[in-house]
């Protein structure tokens, strides 16, 4: 008897959102394609959802005209993931993405607490495989905010990729996104 999983059928974002058009799943279900699976999102404990609009309050305090924040919508990162992060700055206005979702975040943060392993590595090395250089995660567990940038190739690391810098801060700390090097947030605004 072989105790091997079966193999599971990888999907593009292109089929993804074709399974969205007639309505084989719902563009509210609660999906994301990470490197070509559909895996479930993680459901929001209250503490999770106060520190998303914590964070989008901060973003908005920081951030000058040309840039928006997208709360939970989904990113073209690359031919195989289409994930929903709990933030993500992009440049332009709304309308620059009415034919398609936007694919370069300056910044993304996730919210971490029952997944945070999962936001470090598996969404981290997606992440960084995309070259995105800045990813944030607000780790609820341990209070602290963790600043990821720098992407290097790595092939033990989920997608081939991880990020060389992880700086980790706690309250009474800021950070500054590369994208706003002189405006900062402090890790107290952003934890529950």
């Amino acid at each position: 008897m072989s105790t091997e999983a079966p193999p599971a059928r990888r999907w593009s974002r292109i089929e993804y959102e074709r399974l969205i058009e007639p309505a084989v799943l719902h563009e509210d279900e609660p999906v994301e394609l990470l490197g070509g699976q559909l895996l479930l999102r993680e459901r929001q404990a209250s503490s999770h959802a106060v520190a998303i609009e914590l964070a989008t309050d901060a973003l908005r305090r920081i951030l000058g005209a040309g840039f928006r924040i997208r709360v939970q919508l989904p990113i073209a990162l690359d031919d195989d993931s289409e994930p929903e992060p709990d933030l993500a700055v992009v440049a332009g206005r709304p309308r620059d993405s009415v034919h398609a979702h936007p694919g370069r975040p300056a910044l993304i943060i996730e919210i971490a607490d029952s997944r945070l392993d999962f936001d470090r590595h598996q969404k981290g090395g997606l992440y960084a495989r995309a070259g995105l250089g800045d990813y944030w995660i607000v780790n609820l567990v341990e209070r602290v905010l963790e600043v990821r940038r720098e992407p290097v190739p790595d092939g033990r690391a989920p997608f081939g990729w991880r990020y060389g810098s992880v700086v980790v801060l706690g309250p009474g700390s800021a950070a500054a996104p590369l994208v706003a090097p002189a405006a900062t947030i402090s890790v107290d605004e952003l934890l529950p």
